[in-house]
C-alpha cells in the first residue's frame, strides 16, 4: 500500500475523480481517500511516479507521504 499527501480535495467528487484515474491506469488498483487527512493510499503495480502524475492530471497536488 502506498500513501500519497494530496491537497485540494474537498468532497465526494474528488474522491470518485482521483478513484477512477487510478483505476483508468489500473483496474485492480485498490483506492482509499480520507479527505480529513488528505491523503489517499493507493494498492497498485503502477510505480510511484505514475500514480502521482495521475493524481496531478486530475488537477490536485500530490506527493509521497
Amino acid at each position: 500500500m502506498q500513501t500519497f499527501n494530496v491537497q485540494g480535495m474537498s468532497c465526494g467528487h474528488c474522491v470518485r475523480a482521483i478513484t477512477q484515474a487510478v483505476q483508468t491506469r489500473d483496474p485492480a488498483a485498490d483506492v482509499q481517500v480520507d479527505l480529513g487527512a488528505k491523503t489517499v493510499q493507493v494498492q497498485s503495480s503502477l510505480p510511484v511516479d505514475t500514480l502521482v502524475q495521475v493524481i496531478k492530471d486530475e488537477g490536485y497536488e500530490a506527493s509521497p507521504a
